[in-house]
């Protein structure tokens, strides 16, 4: 492993070691892919991974305005793997979808006709997502593991890549990303890959699920305010959710394997849920007299911040669907 600029370059046998050792409290449920466009292979010399990255990072810092480089890790042509935004962090790669999301973005430009997908990048990928997959419990399949291709660009809603008329999509991950980039290539052609190399999952026994209501929540090693940090995890912050496996003390312990806690009072407890009806409308307030602001998929997992006169309002912000549309999980 080479570290510079604060982001970290290892091989893909190296990532996947790395990637089951790493402790993160923010839950994950879904999994994007994503190709860079600009910089694509033209831009890659073989050698310049780091300066890539830093490249990445300064344009969407300076220009987008974002507070780091958008996506979690980049995966280059070469099969080389480099860190970015920190897994903490939701990512910035799809509107209105980047919460409990883990983002890879693929170096290079895959529209039919332009780069050719080495195979060293291709055998990285299909490792990299299986590894993250198991890693935080993500089932394979097109509700969980997602293209950017399948998102209105304007408003975040899911529409599997077939615009109505004023909307418009990205093509992203690529025309050409492994034989398409509709849901049924990625089905047929890309899920089968992962599956082949993916063992099974073994179970967790959460209790329940929490966010964080400080601006920033310190995480220790004892169920105690005395004692200390744990000196390998950043504070979570706030809205992040969080998995509990055992309540002491009015303390949480959001680790499995790990002594790690968090002092319960600076959380508040959600529910999670799937979405049971083929599409269902989110408003900005608890009615159907308030405005549409997006849309969910059967299938789509959520989490339930309030309840409302039969509404559940899914996210921090003013998103609320009917109750009744979703099973919970």
């Amino acid at each position: 492993m080479d570290t510079k600029y604060g982001f970290t370059k290892m091989s893909i046998a190296e990532f996947e070691t790395w990637i089951s050792n790493q402790q993160v409290a923010r839950t994950i449920l879904y999994l994007q892919q994503h190709h860079t466009f600009n910089p694509d292979y033209s831009s890659f010399d073989g050698n310049n991974h780091f300066d890539l990255q830093l490249a990445m990072r300064n344009y969407h810092v300076h220009s987008n305005g974002w507070i780091d480089i958008g996506q979690h890790i980049t995966i280059f042509p070469d099969g080389q793997i480099v860190t970015g935004r920190s897994f903490e962090n939701s990512p910035a790669c799809i509107f209105g979808n980047n919460a409990n999301a883990f983002c890879i973005e693929n170096l290079g430009y895959f529209d039919t006709g332009k780069d050719q997908m080495e195979e060293s990048q291709k055998t990285a990928i299909v490792r990299a997502t299986a590894a993250i997959c198991k890693r935080f419990a993500i089932s394979i399949n097109t509700d969980k593991i997602v293209y950017h291709h399948w998102f209105d660009l304007g408003t975040g809603e899911r529409n599997n890549g077939v615009p109505s008329q004023g909307s418009s999509n990205k093509s992203c991950p690529g025309t050409n990303f492994f034989g398409r980039n509709k849901v049924s290539d990625c089905e047929n052609n890309f899920l089968p890959l992962v599956s082949n190399i993916f063992s099974a999952i073994p179970g967790a026994s959460v209790i329940k699920y929490v966010f964080v209501t400080a601006e920033f929540l310190n995480i220790r090693t004892g169920p105690s305010s005395s004692f200390a940090k744990a000196p390998d995890r950043i504070p979570v912050q706030q809205g992040a959710v969080l998995r509990v496996y055992q309540v002491q003390n009015n303390w949480y312990k959001i680790s499995n394997s790990q002594e790690h806690w968090v002092y319960s009072r600076y959380t508040d407890e959600v529910k999670r849920a799937t979405v049971n009806a083929n599409t269902l409308n989110v408003r900005n307030g608890p009615s159907a007299q308030n405005t549409v602001v997006g849309s969910f998929l059967k299938g789509q997992e959520v989490f339930i911040f309030e309840e409302s006169n039969a509404w559940s309002k899914v996210s921090l912000e003013a998103k609320w669907v009917k109750s009744s549309f979703l099973t919970p999980s």
